[in-house]
């Protein structure tokens, strides 16, 4: 194993260490227990929005954090979900009395630890409502989840979500936009290789020079099958006849296409793989309004990517183009 590391043990504490000098004009960070919030929370009179899971997915959650995208992030242990004595006070520091939504990726664990911190939030008189994500449709069930898991779709929803606490809704309204985007968004991922684990030390799964992963989680989970190599258009459109069935998207639709990297893969292999996916969305009648390519939503060094499709209206829209300001997505004002 060769890694930018100093001790398996402090791969996390570090990492947001250096994550909270870099970024001290957008972020603070509380060390113990970790969890990030934007430099400004709480927004007075604000929805707080409040996102994490295991480390390793960089930058999910904490490179999302920042005006008009999360008010939090509380990371775990490298592919391990955070605990509620993080999720709790981070929960705490961002509640302005207008109530914080927590987003969790649906894995069974970050769902446990979250019921529990937001039971114990509301007991504090904190007024919490969450979305699950589970916008993976490689599997129903998978080694770590009831139902489909939550991958790369995560970050529309805290996009779109944010921007509608940043615009002043209400909890249940913020609430009901982050769930209309996981209702609507479908996501499929390829793996070339598999990552290593810091703590373990040796890859997390087997793959032949010759084999790829189809319907990988981000966590290394095994996919639906495993398939020969080929070149980048089959393997796009593998990833998205499941996603557009799935989705049911008809002609004159408009969508937001998303490529993801996986951590280790070139932007240059992921503007093949977004250049075959449009041309396909395209032939399907459906029109791409919206795009994002990029390493957002990472399995550590793993190579491969992910394709996500959601489907838009002009509220969405409207939300994703809002002005974002966090350390991993900006645009606008």
């Amino acid at each position: 194993m060769k890694k930018l590391i100093n001790d398996p043990r402090s791969v996390v504490g570090e990492s947001v260490a250096g994550f909270g000098l870099a970024h001290a004009d957008l972020v603070s960070v509380n060390a113990d227990p970790a969890f990030i919030t934007r430099k400004d929370a709480p927004v007075a009179g604000k929805v707080g929005l409040l996102s994490g899971g295991g480390s390793g997915h960089e930058p999910l959650h904490a490179g999302f954090v920042g005006r008009g995208m999360l008010d939090a992030a509380v990371p775990g242990a490298v592919f391990t979900s955070p605990t509620p004595d993080q999720i709790l006070p981070a929960t705490m520091a961002v509640d302005s009395g207008a109530g914080v939504v927590h987003i969790v990726k649906n894995y069974t664990g970050d769902v446990l630890n979250f019921e529990t911190a937001g039971e114990l939030a509301e007991a504090e008189g904190i007024r919490v409502r969450t979305v699950l994500v589970n916008d993976d449709v490689a599997v129903e069930d998978s080694l770590y989840t009831a139902g489909r898991r939550g991958v790369a779709g995560t970050l529309l929803v805290e996009k779109i979500a944010g921007a509608a606490a940043e615009r002043g809704d209400d909890l249940d309204t913020v609430a009901g936009i982050g769930e209309r985007v996981n209702l609507n968004v479908r996501t499929m991922g390829v793996a070339l290789s598999a990552c290593t684990v810091p703590h373990a030390g040796t890859p997390s799964f087997d793959l032949a020079g010759d084999e790829i992963e189809i319907g990988i989680g981000i966590h290394g989970e095994p996919g639906r099958h495993r398939i020969a190599m080929e070149n980048a258009d089959g393997i796009t459109d593998r990833l998205l006849e499941p996603v557009l069935s799935d989705l049911k998207i008809e002609a004159g639709e408009q969508v937001l296409l998303f490529v993801n990297g996986m951590g280790g893969t070139p932007l240059s292999e992921l503007y093949i793989v977004y250049r075959r996916a449009a041309q396909v969305l395209v032939d399907h009648g459906a029109v791409v309004a919206r795009s994002l390519v990029g390493n957002y939503v990472t399995a550590l060094e793993m190579q491969g990517c992910s394709i996500s499709v959601l489907r838009l209206n002009d509220e969405l829209t409207a939300l994703w183009d809002a002005p974002v300001h966090t350390a991993a997505l900006r645009w606008g004002a």
